[in-house]
Parts: C-alpha cells; sequence; structure tokens
C-alpha cells in the first residue's frame, strides 16, 4: 500500500464526463488517515484500488467495498473512502472497469456509458469484489465484518453482490437500477435476485429520479416482500438521482445526509459492531 494526498482544488481528480464541478462539492482531508493508491491481485491482473483507514487501530478494522459510480473511482468516490475510514472503516475503492477501459478517456456521459460501461460484464465484477474483500482481510480488515456500498452503476453491483457472496454482512445501494434489459454482459437485474440475498440491503433512492421511476422502485419492494428478505427501501420525495453526489448540481443535501446516517446505522446494526 502507498499513502498519497489528492489536490484541494476545484475539479481536481474528477471524471471528464462529470464536468463541470459544482462549488458544493466536498472535500474530506486524508490527514488523519492511512489513504491512498494500491494494487489487488485479481484474475491475474493487478487492480487499481483506492484506500482509506484509519491509523489506529490497525487490525480488525470492519471492511467496506465502496462501489464505483458510471465516472469510475474519481476524487468524489476516493472522498467517500475517506469519510468512511473517519468514521472506523477500511474503505476500498477497486477500479471495475480497468481491464475494459479508463472512463477518463471520455468526456460525456452517453458514449462512457456505451463505449466502456456497458462492456464490463457483471460475472467479472463480482469475481474482481471477492478478490477485494480477500485483499482487505489481509491488509488489517477483518472478514467477518465485510460490508459493500455503491453508488449509481455501484448501487445495482451492490445489490448483485449481497446475492453473490454469503460472507457478506450488510449492503447499502444508493440509486442503483432495479430493472431493465438483460444482456450477454447483465444477465439480471436486481428484481431477478430478491430471492438469493444473502445479506440485508439498504436501498437509497429519489422521488424525483427520472431514470429509475417510481413503479420500478414498487415493484422492487413487491419482489422483496414476497421473497421474505431483509431489506429497507428508502425513498426521498425531493431527491433525484446521483443525489449523494456532492460535486454535481444533482446534490440534494439534506437527503444525501440522512442517507449517509441511515447507511452507517445499517452497518452499525448488521456488519461493523465490536
Amino acid at each position: 500500500m502507498t499513502d498519497s494526498t489528492t489536490q484541494n482544488k476545484p475539479g481536481a481528480g474528477f471524471a471528464p464526463a462529470a464536468s463541470p464541478v459544482a462549488t458544493s462539492a466536498i472535500h474530506t482531508s486524508a490527514d488523519e488517515l492511512h489513504a491512498g493508491e494500491t494494487s489487488i491481485p485479481s484474475q491475474g491482473k493487478e487492480m487499481p484500488a483506492y484506500f482509506a483507514r484509519p491509523k489506529e487501530p490497525a487490525e480488525n478494522l470492519p471492511v467496506v467495498i465502496v462501489v464505483q459510480e458510471i465516472f469510475g473511482v474519481h476524487e468524489h468516490i476516493r472522498d467517500l473512502c475517506r469519510r468512511l475510514a473517519l468514521e472506523g472503516y477500511l474503505a476500498i475503492a477497486p477500479e471495475l472497469y480497468f481491464r475494459q477501459g479508463d472512463p477518463n478517456d471520455w468526456d460525456d456521459i452517453p458514449t462512457l456509458f456505451s463505449e466502456l460501461v456497458s462492456k464490463v460484464p457483471d460475472s467479472q465484477v463480482m469475481a474482481d469484489l471477492d478478490h477485494v474483500a480477500s485483499w482487505a482481510a489481509r491488509h488489517g480488515g477483518n472478514a467477518n465484518r465485510l460490508l459493500i456500498t455503491g453508488f449509481c452503476w455501484g448501487g445495482r453491483i451492490s445489490w448483485l453482490y449481497a446475492a453473490h457472496n454469503p460472507q457478506l454482512k450488510a449492503a447499502v445501494a444508493w440509486y442503483g437500477r432495479l430493472t431493465g434489459d438483460k444482456t450477454l454482459n447483465w444477465p439480471k437485474q436486481p428484481i431477478d435476485i430478491a430471492t438469493d440475498l444473502n445479506a440485508p440491503v439498504l436501498g437509497l433512492y429519489g422521488a424525483q429520479d427520472t431514470g429509475i421511476p417510481l413503479d420500478s422502485v414498487e415493484s422492487m419492494r413487491q419482489a422483496l416482500r414476497a421473497a421474505n428478505a431483509n431489506a429497507e427501501i428508502v425513498v426521498y420525495p425531493d431527491a433525484g438521482h446521483a443525489f449523494n453526489a456532492d460535486y454535481r448540481p444533482s446534490y440534494h443535501k439534506e437527503s444525501a445526509e440522512d442517507g449517509w446516517q441511515r447507511m452507517l446505522a445499517w452497518f452499525e446494526r448488521y456488519g461493523a459492531g465490536k
């Protein structure tokens, strides 16, 4: 592991497709943390990742895998790792697109999605996340306190991983799609795995999200009830998509802050406690 610091200036380290960066962007200092870039062996490759952790204690830390937005592990995701580290977690955000390309090579969302994101197979992502969990257990994390959270693209992945890894203790999915077309790379959507969840999942959604309509949220709720799944979905009436993305105009401070506290409480309840 190597330590590094992040430039504290507007726009530094953010994905080009996410521009322009809003003045509301939050910067969390790493001064009191161990934080920086690392690499994780996975499926014969070295997967880049960002980590943040408290300086003390050095062992037995609850682990949170932080799954990127469509924009990859840019400055917002790194900052979320630092925020979690200040709460006592070992937080790791792996670069889950790294085999297919670099999201910094695209400067608009539709092209980024069609040329890169849609080409990343779920099966590859699930295996990579398993290797992240193993890496964390070797670097001060407690394998019995494994958690995951994800945002947008990563929100969908968080639902899927909760059905994939039986060792996972809890998941929090922020505005990840729940339904949709199936492809060779994405053979199942979260609604298809409601009966397979291994861990409690908290879903955080915005009522004004035009990409994830409320009827799909209600369909997911019905599927979870039918499966008797340990899951909860919270919908914020005044929030749209990406309401936690403080660097974007979509940021809704009240909903984001409430969601963050709900996430921490969910983790504490199901997996982070001593």
